[in-house]
């Protein structure tokens, strides 16, 4: 555990999300394939759950003076066009280390955003589950998992029909994950997942 030094002669001023994420080094071993995956994956589980659509994104990213990096409809489904599970509709877009950024800094904003309901879902999740029941037992978890498996398989390019019982089980992991990402430096957690995930 690193200990931080604190000085009161020059007291810090706290980091903004932005340089937080930019002081975590990128590995040159990072696959980009697998985070342009996992951030649209993210970004399906909140949309899917909350209803949230490209306006509530794009609002987000002029919250956090992002407009630059996703300035309208056409760039940011560009950038989630670059998840290469996608149905392709012409070339596809490189994200670079900076878009990937500013799509983490937008999930964790709209996931801090809806976070009572996230938290409602997670605790349904955990009840049912204690109880052994299916969680297609609670009308908000079951419209959820409905909702993102239909959209999954709507969008994404599959060589092989993806089983209800594996969207399921993804639709119920992203769920769990976007209650750590809506907490307070959700952020930093989404973004060392993302390296984590890609660099094994």
């Amino acid at each position: 555990m690193l200990k931080v030094m604190h000085s009161t002669a020059n007291p810090t001023i706290p980091k903004s999300p932005w340089e937080d994420l930019n002081q975590i080094p990128v590995p040159n071993t990072t696959q980009w394939e697998n985070i342009k995956t996992q951030l649209d994956l993210v970004l399906l589980a909140l949309e899917t759950l909350t209803g949230i659509g490209s306006e509530a994104m794009l609002s987000a990213a002029v919250s956090l003076n992002l407009e630059s990096k996703v300035p309208d409809r056409v760039a940011l489904w560009r950038l989630r066009q670059s998840n290469p599970l996608r149905k392709s509709q012409g070339g596809r877009k490189k994200l670079d280390v900076e878009e990937a950024r500013s799509l983490v800094l937008i999930i964790c904003h709209l996931a801090k955003q809806h976070q009572e309901l996230i938290r409602r879902a997670v605790g349904l999740l955990e009840q049912l589950t204690a109880n052994k029941q299916k969680p297609h037992q609670s009308a908000l978890l079951g419209d959820y998992i409905d909702a993102f498996c239909n959209t999954y398989q709507d969008r994404m390019e599959e060589e092989e029909a993806t089983s209800t019982d594996l969207l399921t089980n993804l639709a119920l992991k992203l769920l769990i994950n976007l209650l750590f990402y809506s907490a307070s430096g959700g952020h930093r957690r989404l973004w060392l997942a993302l390296i984590d995930l890609s660099t094994k």
